[in-house]
């Protein structure tokens, strides 16, 4: 059985580290701890993870996020995949940083990318992994703010994160959604470190389409 899961960002090396990249990263970081490469093919990046009888393919688009949809609804056709198979991983400003939230179905929130896709598939009844970035920035600076690059500190959680994710899409595939969700969403241990402050922002920006 045979699993989609897309992470969402803007391809080019300006925009590696970027927060709203984050979705890249978290794929990035598995397929090196799963010792896979990604290949470019159609629409995108794409690497494969077998799991107990079940392949993930993980694809990065190259459409830019306004039009992520072209290239999920490309492979959920070319897979030829029901919804409840694919899985989209983006950012998130209304969740702190590291906050790991998955759900069934829902709204895009208004972000850019998750916005294309449920437009594309006329539907959003697909699973989707969302990872908070935070939201500290001023007025008037969000689009700054998620087209910036995270921290070194920030950086360096990207594994322990696409660790926890990797393991909460292994259980979806396994276990079924609830019980991936109860995994996945609970809150992790508190660190030391203090968390910075929380403005109040929309989930994304409008980003110019590229």
């Amino acid at each position: 059985m045979d699993y989609l899961v897309v992470g969402l960002g803007n391809i080019g090396a300006e925009y590696a580290h970027t927060r709203h990249n984050m979705g890249f990263m978290i794929l990035d970081a598995w397929a090196q701890a799963s010792n896979v490469l990604f290949k470019t093919d159609r629409y995108g990046d794409v690497a494969e993870i077998s799991f107990k009888g079940r392949w993930f393919v993980l694809l990065k688009p190259s459409t830019y996020m306004n039009l992520s949809g072209n290239a999920v609804r490309y492979w959920m056709q070319k897979l030829n995949l029901p919804l409840e198979n694919l899985i989209v991983i983006s950012d998130d400003l209304n969740l702190p940083f590291g906050t790991i939230r998955m759900r069934g179905n829902g709204s895009s929130g208004g972000h850019n990318g998750l916005e294309d896709i449920t437009r594309k598939l006329e539907s959003e009844q697909w699973t989707r992994i969302r990872v908070g970035i935070g939201n500290g920035f001023p007025h008037g600076g969000q689009i700054d703010y998620v087209l910036g690059n995270l921290s070194r500190e920030e950086l360096e959680q990207i594994p322990e994160l696409s660790a926890r994710i990797a393991q909460g899409i292994r259980d979806y595939s396994t276990i079924g959604l609830q019980r991936a969700m109860s995994g996945i969403n609970a809150k992790p241990k508190p660190t030391n470190k203090a968390e910075p402050e929380q403005n109040p922002g929309k989930n994304s920006p409008e980003v110019p389409e590229r």
